[in-house]
C-alpha cells in the first residue's frame, strides 16, 4: 500500500471484490475536493458577511435602493439589520484570509464541523438524537455570544432544558422550525454518501430536523442531495451543466404542493426565459413577500425583518444565483452576496458546492492566489482537541466518515491500494 494513503484507525477495511456495476470514484481526488468544500465556502461565508441582512426590501411597491445590483459590487454597503457591522462595513468585495491568516469559522461552517466531528467520534453513520444533543451542549456555549440565532438558538435552549431532537423541531416546541437553520448546519452530509443521495437523505434527516421541518426540512434535503450528487459531475460537462442537472434531479426532494416546490419552479421558468437576475429576484420578493403567492405567509407573521431569515425566501435567492452563477464560483458569490436578505448563508452553500467541484486548487486558481488552510473553530465553539485546525486534517476525517458510509451502509468497498471507492448504484 502507497504510505501517502490514508487509513483510518478506527475502521477494519475489509476485502471487497467489485462486480463491475459499481460507481468508483476516486479516493484521493476526494481530499482536494472536501479541502476545496471548506476553502471556498469560507470565503463565500466571509464575503456574504459583509451584505447579510442590508437589504430585505420594504413590503409594497418596488423602489430603486431596495435592493442591491451588480453596479453595487465594490461599493460601500449599506448596513440595515445585519450583525456586527461595526466588524463588516466595508467594499461588497470578497473577504480573503491569505497565506498567513486564519479563517474564523461562522454559523455557516461550525455546527457541519460539530456533525463532522460527533459522526466521527461516535463511529456511526447516523447520530441519534442523545449524540446531536450532548455534542451541542458540549461544543456550544449557552449564555454568552455563541454565534447562534433563530431556530438554532431555540433548539439549543430546549436541548438545554432537557429536550431531544427531533422533538426541538416539532412546531409546537419551536416556532421558528421554518427558518433557514438546517441548511447550513447539514449539506455536508451529501459528502458523506457520495452517489447516494438516497442515503445521504437519511443521514441528515434527524440533524435536520434538529431545527427544521416541512418546508424548511424538504430544502435542506434538496442542499443534500445535491452535495451528493456532486460526486459525480460528468466530467464531460460544463459546472453550469452539471449543476442544472443535479439540481432537476434533487428538486425531487420538494413535495410537488410545497412552496418550495413552486418557488424552484418560478426561478428556473425566468431564468430559462433569459431574465437578469435582478429582474428575477424583484419578481420573487413581490410574488412572495408582498403577494405571499404559493401558501408563502411569511409577511402576514410580522416578523422582525420580515423573516429575512426565513428558510423559503432565501431558497428562492438562493436558486437564483445557483442559476446566474452558471458554475462559475466568482460569479455565483458576487450575485450571492448581492441577493439580499440572510445572503451569507445561500452563498456559503454554492460557494462550497463549486469549491467541491473544483477542489482546493481550482478555487486557487479561479482567484489566483493561494490561502491559508487553518480553520479556528474555537472562534464559535469549544472544546475540541483541536481549538485550531486545518483544511486537510478536516477533509481527511470526511473521507474517513466516508469509508465507513460506503462500507457499512452502502454495501460497497474501499481499495486502498488504488485509494479508489466503490459504490453499489441504487437498486
Amino acid at each position: 500500500m502507497d504510505n501517502n494513503i490514508i487509513k483510518d484507525s478506527n475502521l477494519v477495511y475489509n476485502e471487497y471484490s467489485p462486480n463491475g456495476d459499481e460507481i468508483i470514484i476516486s479516493r484521493a481526488d476526494y481530499i482536494n475536493k472536501l479541502k476545496g468544500f471548506w476553502l471556498a465556502q469560507c470565503i463565500a461565508n466571509w464575503t456574504g458577511l459583509v451584505t447579510e441582512m442590508d437589504k430585505i426590501g420594504n413590503i409594497g411597491e418596488m423602489k430603486t435602493g431596495d435592493f442591491y445590483t451588480r453596479e453595487d459590487w465594490g461599493k460601500k454597503d449599506q448596513p440595515k439589520y445585519g450583525r456586527g457591522k461595526q466588524d463588516l462595513s466595508r467594499n461588497i468585495d470578497f473577504v480573503f484570509e491569505g497565506e498567513d491568516g486564519m479563517w474564523g469559522a461562522d454559523d455557516d461552517t461550525d455546527i457541519e464541523y460539530i456533525y463532522q466531528h460527533l459522526v466521527y467520534t461516535n463511529k456511526t453513520s447516523k447520530l441519534s438524537g442523545e449524540q446531536i444533543r450532548e455534542g451541542w451542549l458540549k461544543h456550544i456555549k449557552h449564555e454568552e455570544q455563541n454565534y447562534l440565532w433563530v431556530s438554532n438558538q431555540r433548539a439549543l435552549d430546549l436541548m438545554i432544558g432537557g429536550m431531544i431532537p427531533p422533538e426541538t423541531s416539532d412546531p409546537k416546541n419551536n416556532p421558528d422550525f421554518d427558518m433557514i437553520d438546517a441548511q447550513l448546519t447539514t449539506e455536508i452530509f451529501g459528502f458523506y454518501s457520495p452517489a447516494r443521495p438516497d442515503f445521504a437523505v437519511q443521514m441528515a434527516e434527524l440533524p435536520i430536523q434538529t431545527t427544521a421541518r416541512y418546508n424548511a426540512e424538504w430544502i435542506s434535503k434538496f442542499y443534500v442531495s445535491m452535495y451528493s450528487l456532486a460526486a459525480i459531475s460528468n466530467t464531460k460537462l460544463s459546472n453550469k451543466e452539471n449543476l442544472l442537472l443535479i439540481a432537476e434531479k434533487s428538486r425531487n426532494q420538494l413535495p410537488s404542493d410545497s412552496y418550495a416546490s413552486k418557488m424552484y419552479d418560478f426561478v428556473k421558468k425566468q431564468y430559462d426565459q433569459g431574465l437578469p437576475w435582478e429582474r428575477i429576484r424583484d419578481n420573487v420578493y413581490v410574488r412572495y413577500q408582498v403577494e405571499e403567492k404559493d401558501g408563502y405567509d411569511i409577511t402576514s407573521r410580522n416578523m422582525r425583518c420580515n423573516g429575512c431569515a426565513a428558510a423559503g425566501i432565501n431558497f428562492a435567492a438562493s436558486i437564483i444565483s445557483l442559476f446566474a452563477g452558471e458554475g462559475d464560483l466568482k460569479e455565483t458569490i458576487k450575485i450571492g452576496s448581492l441577493m439580499g436578505w440572510d445572503s451569507d448563508n445561500p452563498t456559503a452553500t454554492w460557494g462550497g458546492l463549486i469549491g467541491f467541484m473544483i477542489g482546493k486548487d481550482g478555487v486557487e486558481k479561479a482567484f489566483n492566489r493561494t490561502f491559508s488552510e487553518e480553520y479556528n473553530i474555537h472562534r464559535t465553539r469549544q472544546n475540541f482537541p483541536n481549538g485550531v485546525d486545518n483544511f486537510t486534517n478536516m477533509a481527511n476525517i470526511g473521507v474517513f466518515i466516508t469509508d465507513r458510509v460506503i462500507q457499512e451502509e452502502l454495501g460497497g468497498g474501499i481499495d486502498l491500494k488504488n485509494n479508489l471507492w466503490y459504490i453499489p448504484s441504487k437498486n
